[in-house]
């Protein structure tokens, strides 16, 4: 049997509920449409207790009231998919976690989730500051890719992520090179990416993605989901949104992969995407320690200026100089845009 088709008793208890809008249901119509019996349900309702959710307990039975509903990422509130979902109260970083569980089998589309993380990563050993509210997440990705051609599923997340920021917002997001998206010219998201190879093959590639949802925002550089939209955002609906964008992008652009030389199509939505092609743009080593929400820190080793280009296929950065045009790989260099 397929494990990603299991569902637990947590899972089809809340969706039973959930189907009733707040009406009360017996625990013996519960355990009849479950198939399990009243003392499980009444166990599954106190293991869905402890873990937050308010359940109200009556002579009618058990109710779950939608005005009283948290923004829960437990893996049951993902239905079918639920055992592919891995959630943590606080951890040091998805992307520990990720890593882990790749090195111990764990299927491609697994997902990690935290409401907090002490250690959050941004790029290039700089912090992603994770505030109680925010989501964070990673999903583990074992493509037939070269390593090589990594490069092309993290253009893909980030496709995926512009795209489910700007749909639930009502307002256009933007990419900007390497790996971060904004809305009216502030962070708002943020994706990095660790691959893991064996030969030239990749074994397991992890995209780890931390979005500004509900959580204050550290400085007016930064934007939150709830800041756009002037409403509380469910966290789980902009999961649900960025998984099914990543599933979306990958069969729009599959077909015309021609992975020797990148993708061509690929690179021209990122391009599509960014509102600072044209703008002039230094190319830096950044200083280590600079946190990743932030990029108000020193600047090291200046590479290069010039005007920015967009990407090529490879997912490379264009910056065209007064005598050429220059092209730079992901690896330890960033991009800061000087006209804003």
């Amino acid at each position: 049997m397929n494990k990603t088709k299991l569902i637990s008793s947590k899972a089809r208890l809340l969706t039973l509920l959930r189907e009733k809008q707040g009406a009360p249901t017996s625990g013996s119509v519960l355990a009849k449409d479950m198939g399990i019996s009243r003392v499980a349900v009444w166990k599954t309702v106190q293991a869905l207790a402890e873990a937050g959710y308010s359940i109200d307990t009556g002579e009618a039975g058990y109710s779950l009231d939608p005005k009283k509903e948290k923004d829960f990422l437990y893996p049951w509130e993902f239905g079918e998919k639920e055992n592919l979902f891995f959630h943590y109260k606080n951890t040091g970083s998805t992307m520990d976690r990720a890593r882990e569980s790749a090195a111990g089998g764990a299927e491609s589309g697994s997902v990690f989730t935290a409401e907090k993380q002490s250690e959050g990563r941004g790029r290039n050993g700089r912090t992603w500051v994770s505030r109680q509210g925010g989501l964070f997440f990673s999903i583990l990705e074992r493509p037939r890719l070269t390593i090589a051609e990594y490069t092309q599923l993290s253009l893909i997340m980030q496709i995926a992520v512009v795209r489910s920021i700007s749909s639930i917002c009502g307002k256009k997001a933007f990419l900007r090179w390497p790996n971060d998206v904004y809305i009216d010219r502030r962070k708002i998201a943020g994706i990095t990416t660790e691959v893991c190879g064996e030969g030239d093959l990749i074994t397991w590639l992890s995209g780890g993605i931390g979005v500004n949802v509900n959580n204050p925002v550290p400085s007016g550089r930064a934007a939150s989901c709830t800041e756009i939209t002037k409403r509380h955002v469910s966290r789980k609906e902009v999961l649900i949104k960025i998984l099914e964008e990543i599933d979306n992008v990958k069969k729009s652009f599959a077909s015309t992969a021609a992975y020797s030389q990148g993708n061509r199509p690929l690179a021209s939505e990122w391009n599509s995407l960014t509102d600072c092609i044209g703008a002039r743009a230094a190319v830096f080593e950044p200083a280590a320690a600079q946190s990743d929400e932030d990029s108000s820190g020193k600047r090291e080793k200046i590479l290069a200026r010039g005007v920015f280009q967009g990407i090529d296929p490879a997912g490379r950065c264009i910056i065209k100089t007064d005598d050429s045009a220059l092209y730079f790989n992901h690896g330890s260099v960033s991009l800061a845009f000087l006209n804003g």
